[in-house]
């Protein structure tokens, strides 16, 4: 039989599927890759450990599926975090991770240098934390002896592509969320650019999603196991590859990621801007998606149960939290909670803004407070969408929810309800991957484009979530005080960051 590879080189692990015609995935492989935290802010990785979880992947493939029948592989990668190398295509240092907060100065010396709208025009994205740019100025800023020695920056998939293929070429889906690259003339910014003081010649060359970048040589078919001269096509971020492997084509459906952080993506024909939303491209190779993004999700259910209520991590404790948290009213009995555990991105987009529980008294129990978090992230989900809708003229009529969060029939009701929306569950568990593979598809010829093979290919939709009237209705007056605290707390967030500087100095 033959297959395609989807891999999905994330923050944590690279996973490896091999996936058949009709999308089904045959086996798996995964590798960690590890990450290190220097100091406050700073998360790091090396980018020949993203090589090495590749290898480690494959090799676990390899021992589940013959290698030999695969036909073409495409990488979905992590995006915003940024690698650094010198003439040989050695590291110059460490990769700044998506994470990393020491750029935060550098959005207002940007910001103020180039003008915050155009930033924003440019590249889809308001001036922000997680954008690699703000992280090459610090770096030009901080390690002056660093950036003179980086000939080439590079994302993961561009990386892994050139150690794959031998070819300095990436995808603009995975050039684009650096922040860097003029999303509306697919082309890299000489604006932005020239003011960092860099040149075409330091990037990879962004290319058309589903072009082929090149073939497996002799030497990486050796290290990974596959068959030399298969074909590497182009891939993306994993949000957009997400996107495509819950076929999200049109508008009208959005792909809603529960997972360690929280994203939801919407088509657009056309090229849109707004603070509401960022714009990333669409794997089709045509128009874009409109994404919300909350830098938290199911990292703060587990951050609730180790850090703060001191209950194990285990799917046997999750099932005893969320069973005491359905019993709960829609509300939490008065209880609210701003997810901003990591700073805030559209419509405000403040990096000084963090968590907040409100309406704390002596009637609230665990079960409220994980009730409360779960609604938090919901209330601030539909809040987004409905500007989304607003702002960008798009409908969002259901959402295909992916991540871990939508293994949850809680998590399914309580978004339901607070957005007014229905939730559809896809039987596909790696939409990245999937969303890959389909690129790899067109590539190995089995389809004329990425759209046909999004349509053949897509998961099944096992669950259909429908809100209920009346609780949504609670929701929506609840909304409107959710999104008062923010506002309210505006001072107190900027009072607080500047504290901690004080303090860490």
């Amino acid at each position: 039989m033959d297959t395609v590879i989807g891999v999905d080189s994330s923050t944590t692990a690279t996973k490896a599927i091999a996936f058949d015609r009709a999308g089904t995935p045959l086996a798996e492989g995964r590798a960690a890759i590890p990450m290190s935290q220097p100091g406050a802010g700073a998360f790091e990785q090396e980018p020949g450990a993203w090589w090495t979880a590749l290898v480690d992947a494959l090799s676990d493939l390899a021992g589940k599926i013959d290698l030999a029948t695969v036909r073409a592989l495409t990488i979905a990668n992590q995006r915003e975090t940024v690698g650094f190398l010198d003439a040989a295509g050695e590291s110059v240092r460490p990769a700044l991770v998506w994470l990393d907060e020491r750029g935060r100065p550098d959005i207002e010396i940007m910001a103020d240098a180039l003008g915050a709208d155009r930033l924003h025009r440019i590249s889809g994205k308001a001036p922000d934390l997680t954008p690699a740019v703000y992280k090459l100025n610090w770096l030009r800023r901080a390690e002056p002896a660093a950036f003179a020695r980086v000939a080439h920056v590079v994302d993961v998939h561009g990386y892994l592509v050139r150690r794959l293929t031998g070819n300095g070429r990436t995808s603009w889906a995975s050039a684009d969320p650096h922040g860097f690259y003029d999303l509306e003339h697919k082309r890299l910014s000489p604006e932005i650019l020239g003011w960092l003081g860099l040149t075409e010649g330091h990037f990879l060359q962004p290319e058309r999603p589903g072009t082929v970048l090149g073939t497996v040589t002799e030497e990486a078919a050796t290290a990974a196991g596959l068959p030399a001269g298969i074909p590497v096509a182009a891939g993306g971020g994993d949000g957009q590859c997400a996107g495509l492997g819950c076929s999200i084509l049109e508008p009208g459906a959005a792909y809603l990621n529960l997972g360690t952080a929280t994203v939801l993506g919407v088509y657009s024909q056309d090229y849109v801007v707004d603070r509401a939303f960022r714009t990333v491209s669409s794997l089709t190779g045509a128009g874009y998606l409109c994404e919300y993004v909350l830098r938290t999700g199911a990292f703060l259910t587990d951050w609730l149960m180790a850090s703060l209520l001191r209950q194990g991590t285990d799917p046997a404790s999750f099932a005893r939290m969320e069973q005491e948290a359905a019993s709960v009213p829609a509300g939490s009995c008065g209880l609210l909670l701003l997810p901003y555990w990591s700073g805030v991105m559209q419509p405000h987009w403040d990096p000084d803004a963090r968590g907040a529980l409100v309406g704390l008294s002596a009637e609230h129990r665990q079960g409220h407070v994980y009730r409360a978090l779960i609604e938090g992230i919901a209330l601030d989900l539909a809040s987004g969408c409905q500007a989304i809708e607003a702002a960008g003229g798009i409908p969002i009529d259901r959402f295909v929810a992916i991540g871990g969060g939508a293994r949850s029939e809680l998590w399914r009701q309580i978004v339901a309800d607070a957005t007014g929306k229905e939730v559809q569950v896809s039987d596909t568990v790696e939409a990245s991957c999937l969303g890959a593979a389909m690129v790899a598809a067109t590539a190995a010829g089995w389809y004329p484009d990425v759209a046909d093979a999004s349509r053949a290919m897509a998961g099944r939709l096992r669950e259909r979530r429908l809100p209920d009237p009346a609780t949504h209705a609670r929701y929506r007056k609840l909304r409107e005080l959710h999104a008062g605290l923010y506002p309210a707390l505006q001072r107190t967030y900027a009072g607080l960051a500047a504290f901690r500087e004080e303090s860490r100095t």
